[in-house]
């Protein structure tokens, strides 16, 4: 457990950083001890079965991914389309890439259409770039968006922690 002693900057470089580490789980553990701002929670990896790895493994083998640098390249040139924040509510609520929406991973499929031009219009072609806390969750969204018969969908594979230690932007709600 780390104990900080005072709020600002040092607060929030800690969060991002432990949220990069440990991903959602943390943000329950920071609002249960935010009036000592006691972080909670050991900097290791998810240990998740072997069947969700070989999962994720193969829905990224067929989705289209890029990296950080990619990302906000694209977003510099207004050629990321419609981002996508698939976190939950709370963590999009406590720093999102501006200009994305948030859909949740576990909506996803059911609240896509309204954003694609459904009952009208449908657009399956539409550009559809996907972000998360850790690439995990956006990768397995976007293999469900294309399953869905969706053809251009992105994921990024990066860390939102390391977008905010790049110094890019994050809009609170």
């Amino acid at each position: 457990m780390t104990r900080l002693s005072k709020p600002g900057k040092r607060v929030e470089q800690a969060l991002c950083d432990a949220m990069s580490i440990c991903g959602p789980r943390l943000i329950m553990t920071v609002v249960l001890g935010a009036s000592g701002f006691l972080l909670h929670g050991a900097a290791v990896a998810q240990d998740y079965p072997r069947a969700v790895n070989e999962l994720v493994a193969s829905a990224k083998a067929q989705v289209r991914t890029i990296d950080l640098a990619a990302f906000k390249s694209a977003l510099d040139r207004n050629q990321a389309g419609l981002m996508i924040d698939v976190r939950e509510p709370a963590e999009y609520a406590g720093g999102h890439v501006p200009g994305a929406i948030n859909i949740p991973r576990g909506v996803i499929e059911l609240r896509i259409w309204p954003h694609v031009g459904h009952p009208g219009n449908t657009d399956m072609n539409k550009k559809m770039t996907l972000y998360c806390a850790s690439g995990v969750r956006c990768i397995l969204a976007a293999k469900s968006l294309q399953d869905l018969g969706f053809t251009t969908v992105t994921a990024v594979d990066m860390k939102i922690g390391d977008w905010a230690k790049a110094g890019y932007p994050l809009v609170a709600e």
